[in-house]
C-alpha cells in the first residue's frame, strides 16, 4: 500500500505503472488469505506473494455473493481502462466497508511486449505483483501451450503412423499456440524435407489465449469436467468421414497432467492489500474474453462483492460474458458497470484519434450515440447498469457534465471514477452507486440473445441485429459447408462465439460511432466441442496478432535486477 497517492516524481515527472507497483509494501499472500476466509493450508504458494488455491466451491455460500461485471464501449487503441476500474471498483467498496474481491483474466505476453502492455490495471489501481501476474506468473499459459502442442504433436504422430490404414486421417483441424504476436506463423507449412520428419501439411500458429484449450480451462467447473472437456475435442476427420476426437487419440490422461495445476485459481492482491483471483486468459475478440468459472466461484465464494470483467465493449466480452459464461457456470451479475471515456467517445463522434485528448463538445455529443448503443445493449439483457466515466485529468467540467446530464435525461445510473490516481478513494463514489443500485434493483434473471435450440445462424443474425445493430450475417461458402458438419456433430444447440475486430460493431475496425445498415460476413465456423461452443471468424480477424512498428518490448529492460519499461 501506498500513502497520499504521490502520482509526481522529485523531477515532476509522472510515475509509471510499473514504478507504483514497485514502491508498494505487499502482505504475504498467506495474510491475504486468511483476512478473506481462505484457509491457509490450501494455498500452494509460488512464492512470498502468489498462490494457486485448491478450491472447492460451495454452491450455498457462491449464491450468496454479489456479481457485478465490468464492460466498456467501444475502445479506442489505447482501450478504456476496463482492468483499471474492475480493480479501483474492488478497492472502493472495500473503502467503504464492504467485503470485495476482484476476479481477472491473466494477461498475455503477446500484447504486453507488443503494442497494447500488460492487462494488470493501472496507477493506484492495480494487481500486485504486476511484474509477475505480467510476465510468467504461476506458469498457466505455459502449461496451455504445453498442452495444446503436445496435442498438436501427438495428432501429427498418429496421422503419421497411420497412412493409408483404415484409421488413417482425411482432415486435421488442430493447429498448434504461442504466446507471442507473430504473423509469420499464421499460415505455415510443417513436415517438410522428407518423409522422416512427417508428412508435408499446411498448417499453422493461433496465439495462446485463442487456444480452445484456454477456452476449456476456463469454462471448466472441476478437474473431472475438464477430462470430459478435453476427451471431446474434435482433432480431425478419418477417411470414413468419421470424426476424431481426443477420446480417440487416447491421450487424455497426459494433457489433464499438464493441466491439473494449471485449473486452480491463482490468488494475489491489490495495491490496497484486497484479495484478487487472476486467472486464464482468453482475448473476447478472438475468444470468450472472461477469466475462469473457478475463479468467479471462488470470489462469489469468499466475498460480499465479486467484481469481474468481460474484454473489450459490451458487444464483445459482456454478450459472450452472458450468453456463454453465465450458462456454463450458473451466475446472474447483479449490476453492471459500463466504462467510458471521453477520449472514446469523441473518437466515436468522428474526433480524429491524435485530438481526442482535446475538447470538443461536437464530437462527444455525437459519440454518445455510442454510448446509448452500449447501455441498450446491456439493458437488453436484463442487466441494471451504472455508467462509469473514467476521468482524466483533460476532461473538461463541460465534457462531463455533458455526459452526467444524458445519463440523467435517460435515467441511467452514472458515477465517475479516478481510481487510477486514487485508488479505492477515487473510486469510492462508483462503489456507492453500485451499492445502492444492487441493494434498491433486484438481480434478474438474464434475457440471453437467443436460445439454444435455435439454429447456428439464427444465434449469429440475432447477435448482430440486436447487440451490434446490423441487419444479419453473411455466411461464406465455406462456413456454409460447416453447418451439416456442426448439425451431424450435434453442436447446433451450443452457444456461439464470434470472433471480431473490437474497435468498431461492423467487422471493419475503421467503421467508429454506431453503424447501421450493415452486413458481418462469417469467415469460417469453428467447433470447439470442448468448449461447446461454436467460434465464428467475422471479417479479416486474425487469431495470431502480428507485432506493431515499435512494440513495446523495445523499450523494457533489467537494470540492477528490476524491470524497467513495462506497462
Amino acid at each position: 500500500m501506498l500513502e497520499n497517492f504521490p502520482i509526481f516524481t522529485a523531477q515532476n515527472t509522472m510515475l509509471t505503472d510499473i514504478e507504483i507497483a514497485q514502491q508498494a509494501q505487499l502482505k504475504r499472500i498467506e495474510a491475504i488469505a486468511t483476512e478473506n476466509n481462505i484457509n491457509p493450508e490450501i494455498l500452494e504458494q509460488y512464492g512470498k506473494y502468489k498462490a494457486k488455491v485448491d478450491f472447492i466451491p460451495n454452491q450455498e455460500r457462491i449464491a450468496q455473493g454479489k456479481l457485478i461485471l465490468v464492460t466498456a464501449t467501444t475502445p479506442n487503441k489505447s482501450g478504456s481502462g476496463k482492468t483499471t476500474t474492475s480493480v479501483a471498483l474492488a478497492q472502493g467498496l472495500n473503502h467503504i466497508g464492504k467485503k470485495a474481491i476482484v476476479a481477472l483474466r491473466e494477461p498475455s505476453l503477446g500484447p504486453c511486449f507488443g503494442m497494447k502492455g500488460g492487462a494488470a490495471g493501472g496507477g493506484y489501481s492495480q494487481v500486485l505483483p504486476m511484474e509477475d501476474i505480467n510476465l510468467h506468473f504461476t506458469g498457466d499459459f505455459h502449461a496451455i501451450t504445453s498442452a495444446n502442442n503436445t496435442i498438436a504433436a501427438l495428432l501429427d504422430n498418429y496421422h503419421y503412423n497411420n497412412q493409408g490404414t483404415p484409421n488413417g486421417l482425411k482432415r486435421i483441424l488442430w493447429r498448434r499456440v504461442m504466446d507471442v504476436n507473430d504473423r509469420s506463423l499464421r499460415m505455415i507449412n510443417s513436415g517438410m524435407g522428407g518423409s522422416a520428419n512427417g508428412i508435408p501439411t499446411e498448417t499453422g500458429f493461433d496465439i495462446t489465449p485463442a487456444s480452445e484449450i484456454m477456452a476449456i480451462l476456463c469454462l471448466s467447473t472441476s478437474l473431472e469436467d475438464l477430462r470430459n472437456r478435453i476427451d471431446s475435442i474434435l482433432l480431425g476427420y478419418k477417411y470414413d468421414g468419421t470424426p476424431f476426437t481426443m477420446k480417440d487419440l487416447g491421450a487424455t490422461g497426459a494433457i489433464l497432467i499438464l493441466l491439473k495445476d494449471a485449473i486452480k485459481p491463482n490468488l494475489v492482491q491489490t495495491l490496497e492489500g484486497g484479495a484478487s483471483f487472476v486467472h486464464g486468459g482468453p482475448f473476447a475478440n478472438i475468444a470468450h474474453g472472461c477469466n475462469s468459472i473457478m475463479a468467479t466461484w471462488a470470489a462469489l465464494q469468499h466475498g460480499e462483492y465479486a467484481v469481474t470483467e468481460a474484454g473489450f465493449g459490451s458487444d464483445l466480452g459482456a454478450e459472450k460474458f452472458l450468453n456463454i459464461k453465465c450458462r456454463a457456470a450458473g451466475i446472474t451479475p447483479s449490476a453492471t458497470v459500463l466504462v467510458t471515456t471521453t477520449q472514446s467517445l469523441k473518437l466515436h463522434g468522428g474526433c480524429p484519434e491524435k485530438e481526442i485528448k482535446l475538447p470538443n463538445k461536437e464530437a462527444l455529443q455525437k459519440g454518445l450515440l455510442n454510448l446509448e448503443r452500449h447501455v441498450n445493449n446491456l439493458q437488453q439483457f436484463g442487466q441494471t447498469v451504472v455508467v462509469a466515466l473514467n476521468r482524466f485529468h483533460f476532461d473538461t467540467e463541460d465534457e462531463l457534465q455533458m455526459i452526467s446530464g444524458w445519463c440523467a435525461e435517460r435515467n441511467a445510473h452514472y458515477a465517475e471514477n479516478q481510481g487510477f490516481a486514487k485508488g479505492g478513494e477515487g473510486a469510492a463514489d462508483l462503489a456507492r452507486k453500485v451499492v445502492e443500485i444492487v441493494e434498491k434493483y433486484p438481480s434478474k434473471p438474464i434475457n440471453h440473445t437467443y436460445e439454444l435450440t435455435d439454429t447456428v445462424a439464427d444465434k449469429l443474425n440475432k447477435i448482430v441485429q440486436k447487440v451490434y445493430g446490423g441487419n444479419g450475417v453473411i455466411l461464406s461458402d465455406a462456413a456454409k459447408k460447416s453447418l451439416k458438419e456442426i448439425d451431424a456433430l450435434g453442436a447446433n444447440e451450443w452457444p456461439v462465439c464470434i470472433a471480431k475486430t473490437q474497435f468498431s460493431f461492423t467487422d471493419n475496425a475503421k467503421q467508429v460511432g454506431s453503424a447501421t445498415n450493415f452486413n458481418i460476413t462469417i469467415q469460417k465456423l469453428i467447433v470447439n466441442a470442448g468448449a461447446r461452443f461454436v467460434v465464428a471468424v467475422a471479417g479479416d480477424i486474425m487469431r495470431m496478432p502480428g507485432l506493431p512498428k515499435e512494440p513495446a518490448a523495445m523499450g523494457m529492460d533489467v537494470k540492477d535486477g528490476i524491470i524497467t519499461g513495462l506497462s
